[in-house]
């Protein structure tokens, strides 16, 4: 197996000391033409090409994966440079041309009885293997440094500098903290539309039932409408906890996770199968952007999927865990709406990934993945 790999680097470094020929006369030409505008599309065109060939054969004989996230102007700097490693390649190779032809060249002579020279002594012979064995070497450690230096160009150039990923750590940063806004925002919205919608409506009729009561003549009706009011109350106060449930769930901070979306299954009007694999709690803001993935989603398959049955599945893959919300419904669910552009921002917030996949008929699988420490 390390003598197959050990041919097929050989192979890749072989066919770098040829390309390198190409690549020195392109980057010259690439440099003059460079100075005309109206060329600069083509060789930029003609550079990533290069740079693709040289992305391929690093990742099929040396086993190095490079990333395609370059601009063209640092492509062709790798191009200028990969040539002179290429040359050093084509040297080595020279090198150990010239020692196999002088080495068959002695054996011939050794093997037909001709002198190696006009003085020859007995220590000639072993001085030659010795010599050759040390060329050998050599020219295996000059091959491998060749391997070394080509990994080292391409990890250089291929990818973005340090200066652009910082840049795009700020950026994504920046967007973070709008989502986080937003989403804060959104939370605010559901909670005044839950309290004006629900709670308030409540209180507004129980003051109207005890209005009532108080100007009511008949001592019965009197009575009919403070029982009304008391029912009214009990009403109230369960809109009252189901509001505080949905702005942060008690048993998410007690019991975690996995008990927090139980007591979502039972509460809920329709059948919730819950799969839950976590052997250890995650910590809180994770926890919470998870149950609220799982709640809301819940709460848009009862509402807008017709759906009869849901299933959660909460599960960890390596630093990521992902919670999956499937219903049977019609289908037809967009990141966009139905409450679902909220959960985008909330789990993008948290740097994790929402997607959704509900093609019409059904059924709909909403997914978030969350980094986890």
């Amino acid at each position: 197996m390390d003598l197959r790999r050990a041919m097929r680097v050989t192979a890749g470094l072989a066919l770098g000391a040829l390309s390198a020929f190409a690549e020195v006369a392109f980057v010259v030409f690439a440099t003059l033409a460079l100075a005309v505008p109206a060329a600069r599309p083509a060789v930029f065109r003609a550079t990533r090409w290069f740079a693709e060939r040289e992305r391929s054969r690093l990742r099929r004989y040396l086993d190095y994966p490079t990333s395609d996230d370059y601009r063209d102007s640092r492509a062709l700097r790798y191009l200028a440079s990969r040539s002179v490693a290429g040359g050093l390649g084509a040297g080595v190779f020279a090198l150990i041309g010239l020692g196999l032809a002088t080495a068959v060249i002695t054996v011939w002579r050794l093997v037909s009885g001709q002198p190696l020279g006009d003085d020859q002594d007995w220590y000639d012979v072993p001085g030659l293997l010795l010599m050759g064995a040390l060329l050998v070497f050599l020219a295996v450690q000059g091959l491998i440094g060749v391997g070394a230096l080509e990994r080292t160009l391409a990890h250089h150039f291929f990818g973005p500098t340090k200066q652009e990923r910082l840049q795009r750590r700020v950026d994504a940063l920046t967007h973070s903290r709008a989502e986080v806004v937003e989403a804060v925002n959104d939370e605010r919205r559901r909670i005044e539309r839950d309290i004006h919608d629900g709670v308030q409506q409540r209180i507004v009729s129980l003051g109207m039932l005890l209005g009532r009561a108080r100007r009511a003549k008949d001592p019965e009706r009197a009575e009919a409408l403070l029982r009304q009011a008391h029912e009214e109350t009990q009403l109230a106060l369960q809109e009252l906890r189901d509001v505080a449930w949905r702005v942060y769930p008690i048993a998410l901070d007690e019991g975690g996770l996995g008990t927090a979306l139980e007591a979502l299954a039972e509460r809920s009007s329709l059948p919730v199968a819950l799969s839950y694999t976590l052997e250890e709690r995650l910590d809180p803001a994770t926890e919470t952007v998870a149950y609220f993935v799982a709640s809301e989603a819940v709460t848009n398959a009862i509402k807008h999927a017709a759906a009869s049955r849901i299933e959660i599945a909460v599960a960890r893959t390596g630093r990521m865990v992902g919670v999956t919300i499937t219903d049977d419904g019609v289908g037809g669910a967009r990141v966009a709406g139905n409450g679902l552009s909220g959960l985008a921002r909330r789990v993008g917030a948290a740097d994790g990934v929402f997607t959704v996949d509900s093609p019409a008929g059904g059924p709909t699988v909403v997914r978030a993945e969350l980094p986890c420490a």
